[in-house]
């Protein structure tokens, strides 16, 4: 195991100073057990990131953290007591605590542990080396496989044998890339052996669900530059196993012109760069994000002018849109597009039913209201009222 001492979470970390997430630490430490901050909190606090979610690890059994929680006051709910997890409740504040596991038998989507009191053998049954990462409840770091160095050098390695990792759960595969895309180091490459692993068991792939698959393409997509683990992806032939008809030759290109406007990147617009075939069954989108997905893929290859499209859809649609287009014709917007863009979404349309009444009714009126927004947009938005109720039928 690596020095415990070797390294300290920054103090200022949010977990650290959070009394809630002490007194859980307590509860299980005053029972005479260990207990230690895990995963994705602690390598995101050594990187300097945002806090990332809590989780918390033990050597004591979920029915001995569900005693000791019920001595000391604290509610405790068994979320996931057959897999080793309880959920304690401090300051109306959900923390999860699974003791230590290793793994009995996996299928490729779901395993059957035993609980352990080593802690090395519960940082083996994780994916990758920079999440085998624990810290105490005072801020030391231990380090049992030796990922510290790893995250230092953004080397994204598995945890031992790649293959066995993968098979273990096909979903480290699509992990993989999304860590490659957040965590990674672009020039130094991904490991030989990782894509070697990857290739090799590319039908696994198939047997994961719709909503897993879709959650994995949205962390993916929200990274700030997923286009090198999206290429790496397809040169694997993950890709198009999971999306067939999809292309990543636009995501770079996307990527750029985001950056050069100063445009926070929007997962949709790139999964409409990316495309693919039944996109939306394939990731199992919301109705929400699927209808969304759409508006993307119908403008932003063609349609109505930007300005029209930002004033009947908003910004967003249209800024995406403009992202697209731009991609297609393989030149970057200019920042006066958004400007544009801007504008038109605020233009509020002067004319109402009522100022044609009575005189027009029915779908006559609707027409002639429609006739006369037209006008009013190729006016660039620019007609008044008076003008054109003075052209109106």
């Amino acid at each position: 195991m690596g020095d415990a001492n070797e390294q300290m979470i920054p103090a200022s970390t949010r977990w650290l100073q959070d009394e809630d997430a002490q007194r859980v630490c307590r509860v299980v430490q005053d029972g005479g057990h260990r207990i230690y901050f895990v995963g994705g909190c602690v390598r995101d606090a050594l990187l300097g990131l945002r806090d990332s979610d809590v989780d918390l690890s033990t050597d004591a059994s979920p029915e001995t953290v569900m005693t000791l929680a019920k001595a000391a006051g604290v509610k405790a709910v068994p979320t996931g007591i057959d897999h080793g997890t309880v959920t304690l409740v401090s300051g109306g504040k959900p923390f999860e605590i699974t003791t230590f596991r290793r793994d009995v038998e996996t299928d490729g989507r779901r395993a059957v542990v035993a609980f352990s009191t080593d802690i090395t053998e519960d940082a083996r049954r994780r994916d990758f080396t920079m999440n085998a990462l624990y810290a105490t409840p005072d801020g030391q770091v231990l380090d049992p496989l030796g990922g510290l160095p790893d995250l230092r050098a953004k080397r994204l390695r598995f945890i031992e044998d790649a293959g066995q990792r993968i098979r273990e759960d096909y979903l480290r595969t699509l992990r993989y890339f999304r860590f490659m895309a957040w965590y990674g180091d672009p020039e130094a490459g991904p490991e030989p052996d990782a894509l070697d692993a990857i290739s090799s068991n590319l039908d696994g792939l198939k047997t994961l669900s719709a909503e897993r698959v879709g959650q994995e393409f949205k962390k993916l997509l929200r990274a700030p530059d997923p286009a090198p683990a999206l290429a790496l992806m397809r040169q694997t032939g993950v890709l198009p196993v999971l999306l067939p008809g999809s292309d990543d030759r636009w995501i770079s290109m996307l990527v750029h012109f985001e950056q050069a406007l100063e445009l926070a990147p929007d997962w949709l617009v790139r999964l409409a760069a990316l495309g693919g075939e039944g996109l939306a069954g394939r990731l199992r989108l919301s109705r929400v994000e699927a209808k969304r997905l759409a508006l993307f893929q119908e403008q932003g290859f063609a349609g109505p002018p930007l300005p029209e499209l930002a004033y009947r859809h908003g910004v967003e649609v249209a800024r995406g849109a403009a992202l697209l287009r731009a991609c297609l014709a393989e030149k970057s917007p200019e920042s006066a597009v958004l400007e544009t863009i801007d504008r038109a979404a605020s233009a509020r349309f002067p004319v109402t039913a009522k100022d044609l009444m009575p005189k027009l009714k029915g779908p006559e009126l609707g027409c002639e209201i429609a006739r006369l927004e037209q006008i009013w947009i190729a006016s660039d938005f620019s007609l008044s009222r008076t003008e054109l109720l003075s052209g109106a039928s």
